[in-house]
């Protein structure tokens, strides 16, 4: 039985992680979220209601878990509060000290969010960022320019800080980008020492407060955001986030040394998706694909932009469970599947007359890879009320051993609904 785990996406992001960490958290102490800012969306559905978390781990949902933000994210704390003050409103988080904010975690401004916007309008809509100021806020964190959490907690520290980063920013927003209004030291400065008062409470080392969960025997579950292929090195650069999505950024995001992890887990759809730009082997442009993007509800939780869709990529989750080191895997979406006579999964690619069995570094050879499909039998039951992997119809179940077979990785759960019980959990990382 693990003690401490590992969630991550082993896609382009929007796999349905949050559903999962949502039902590991049940049998979990602690959870920690650790890259990434308020541009993940994780939702999840309860009692028939909708949740959509942007920055808080899904965990909070349930009563006695503590909840944690790490050093890694980047945190908007307007948009942080909104999401407190939303939680609460629908009964939840009654107990403040259910949560913890990292005094490391490092903050966005404003002028993040214009520099992010104002980029992405020079190079028309290149990478399909969604504007939340996260790239430009690591950014700043890279340069030692960054302003961190700790510092809402020293007044003089933070106006100073500020300041020195407005007279920089100001120059960019006019002389590069073109924008016509300068942001003023004053209203900004207050505005976020109102921030600082309300969120002061949650304010923490909880590097220290991690790791001694850890030695007392509480079992923690790291929850990661975007995709292993928007990772910034393992991804599809330069169509990526602004961190590192992968396993190994656990540790680096939350302050707890790599021999602490004791496993893994993968989440992937059974098919594939992204949003934004760049390229996407398998990307379907029928009515297959239109079918998968309204039968899977397949819109943004963040933006509502349309995902792109298509076939299960191997390739794509093999490279996953390498860079990831996955123990298992997480299926989602598997009912989106129903219907369909035959399903294809891409097992390799071919590029120039030669096969491939690993993803490309370079962005414009994935551009120029066509893959390779093996057919399989779909299957026209209904499976949202499955409990076991016997009870899923035969074609449906030589799908899933067919998937486990071409990344090598046991398939741990397979979610075949929306709600928290149309899910078989074959195997939990946390009781088993």
């Amino acid at each position: 039985m693990a003690q401490v785990i590992v969630v991550i996406g082993a896609q382009w992001g929007d796999e349905g992680k949050g559903k999962i960490i949502d039902l590991l958290a049940e049998y979990a102490d602690v959870i920690v979220r650790f890259q990434g800012g308020s541009n993940a969306g994780h939702t999840l559905v309860v009692n028939g209601e909708k949740f959509v978390f942007h920055l808080i781990p899904s965990g909070i949902l349930h009563q006695g878990k503590r909840c944690i933000i790490g050093n890694g994210v980047v945190v908007d704390p307007k948009e942080l509060l909104e999401e407190l003050a939303g939680i609460k409103k629908k009964g939840y988080l009654k107990d403040d000290s259910q949560f913890l904010l990292s005094e490391e975690a490092h903050l966005i401004f404003p002028y993040h969010k214009i520099i992010d916007q104002g980029r992405e309008r020079i190079n028309s809509g290149k990478i399909g960022t969604t504007g939340k100021g996260i790239g430009p806020a690591y950014e700043d964190r890279a340069s030692r320019d960054g302003i961190r959490v700790i510092d809402l907690v020293e007044e003089e520290v933070f106006r100073r800080k500020l300041e020195e980063n407005l007279a920089q920013k100001n120059y960019y927003l006019s002389h590069v980008l073109g924008e016509k209004n300068e942001l003023e030291l004053e209203p900004l400065y207050q505005e976020y020492m109102r921030y600082g008062e309300k969120l002061r409470k949650y304010i923490t080392n909880t590097s220290l407060f991690i790791s001694q969960q850890i030695q007392e025997g509480k079992k923690v579950l790291f929850e990661g955001a975007q995709g292993t292929l928007l990772d910034v090195d393992h991804g599809t650069y330069p169509y990526v986030t602004s961190s590192n999505t992968v396993a190994g950024n656990a540790c680096a995001g939350s302050g707890i040394g790599p021999t602490q992890i004791d496993e893994v887990v993968g989440v992937t759809k059974a098919y594939t998706t992204r949003v934004g730009g760049g390229p996407f082997p398998t990307e379907l442009h029928d009515e297959i694909g239109e079918m998968l993007r309204e039968k899977g509800g397949e819109y943004g939780a963040t933006t509502g932009r349309p995902r792109r869709c298509g076939w299960f990529d191997a390739v794509v989750v093999r490279h996953a469970v390498r860079v990831n080191g996955l123990g298992g895997l997480a299926i989602t979406k598997l009912d989106t599947l129903a219907g369909l006579k035959t399903l294809k999964v891409c097992t390799a690619y071919e590029v120039q007359g030669q096969e491939i069995t690993e993803f490309p570094a370079s962005v414009d050879a994935v551009a120029r890879c066509q893959p390779v499909y093996e057919e399989l039998e779909g299957w026209q039951e209904d499976i949202s009320g499955a409990q076991e992997i016997a009870q899923l119809p035969a074609a449906a179940q030589r799908y899933l051993n067919r998937l486990e077979e071409l990344t090598q990785t046991p398939i741990h759960i397979v979610s075949v609904g929306a709600q928290r019980d149309q899910t078989i959990i074959h195997h939990n990382p946390l009781v088993n």
